[in-house]
């Protein structure tokens, strides 16, 4: 029933108003709340799970004070709209490289995952981050996000490491290095006044440590290690609200217990207590999640969202 509905609830978003609530720090509103992004943030809490499953247009746009007729545009509109504002400074949740910001190294016109975003609200628009990355992975739709490689990395999981550090912030490492390896006296180093703080993503200084208030030839080392840690490890929660989002707006790869499977399963021609029927749940119990997301994709239209649907001629060629 869902694949058969042709678009999802009809919201209403003002664009008109985006440009005369931008702030003088570049907001469009609070936080970015009056942008086209936080708009569309506000009215998720209306939508139901079964409209973020439909296939191709998940809602429906009324621009407010516009004649557009949305048969596919204002929607496919919206998308554009969000991810513009995304990187344009309209809203909270990306920033540029710190390579970006002192035009020098790789990725300068990459945006990561904003760290001193850390606010309840924050925290939704991120899963609403989530959702629309979910929606363009199950739809096909791609978004036009030009996210720095580190950011991918954790969305799918993976750690980071200090080479991923150093693709975005080229000079961080070896600053370290040159604390580290520094060979001043002790008295020299105290000199140097040099606060044990880090700089985070977004160009502020994060006290490292309540013990310690600047560097010393005796804590060097830990202050190099608590640097990497906390830079590793900097957006964690960001990335975790994406992540929540993510799996909200698509079905995952981890998520197709048999049991759910078994109850929207249909069968043509063949009976469910058949023994290709029986050989079939045999063969799919054997699946890793990862295969059986890709029996399912094969099976349908390309959608990950379709149940498996079985006929007799399959029972003739396994047989």
């Amino acid at each position: 029933m869902v694949r058969d509905r042709q678009h999802g609830p009809v919201v209403e978003l003002n664009r008109i108003q985006v440009k005369r609530s931008r702030s003088k720090g570049g907001l469009a509103g609070p936080d970015g709340t009056k942008s086209v992004f936080g708009q569309m943030c506000a009215k998720m809490s209306s939508f139901s799970p079964d409209s973020l499953l439909l296939p191709h247009r998940v809602w429906k746009v009324k621009f407010v004070g516009e004649s557009v007729d949305d048969c596919g545009g204002g929607y496919s509109e919206s998308i554009a709209e969000m991810c513009e504002e995304l990187q344009n400074g309209l809203t909270p949740l990306l920033i540029v490289t710190p390579n970006g910001r002192d035009e020098s190294g790789a990725n300068r016109d990459c945006f990561l995952l904003n760290p001193a975003a850390k606010s309840a609200l924050h925290m939704n628009m991120f899963r609403f981050l989530g959702v629309l990355l979910g929606i363009a992975i199950r739809t096909g739709s791609p978004l036009s996000l030009n996210l720095a490689e580190p950011v991918w990395k954790q969305l799918a999981g993976m750690n980071l490491t200090i080479a991923d550090l150093s693709e975005v912030d080229k000079d961080f490492i070896p600053g370290l290095m040159y604390i580290r390896d520094n060979e001043a006296t002790a008295e020299e180093f105290e000199g140097m006044t040099l606060p044990f703080t880090v700089p985070n993503a977004s160009g502020q200084d994060i006290q490292l440590s309540s013990k310690y208030s600047h560097i010393t030839l005796e804590n060097r080392a830990e202050y190099v290690r608590l640097a990497i840690n906390y830079r590793l490890h900097e957006f964690d929660e960001q990335v975790s609200a994406v992540r929540e989002g993510d799996g909200s707006g698509r079905v995952r790869q981890s998520r197709h217990p048999l049991h759910l499977l078994k109850s929207v399963a249909t069968y043509k021609g063949v009976e469910p207590t058949s023994p290709l029927i029986h050989w079939f749940w045999e063969v799919m119990e054997s699946f890793s999640n990862t295969e059986r997301s890709l029996f399912l994709r094969s099976s349908g239209d390309g959608h990950a969202s379709h149940a498996p649907s079985l006929t007799s001629e399959d029972e003739t060629s396994l047989s």
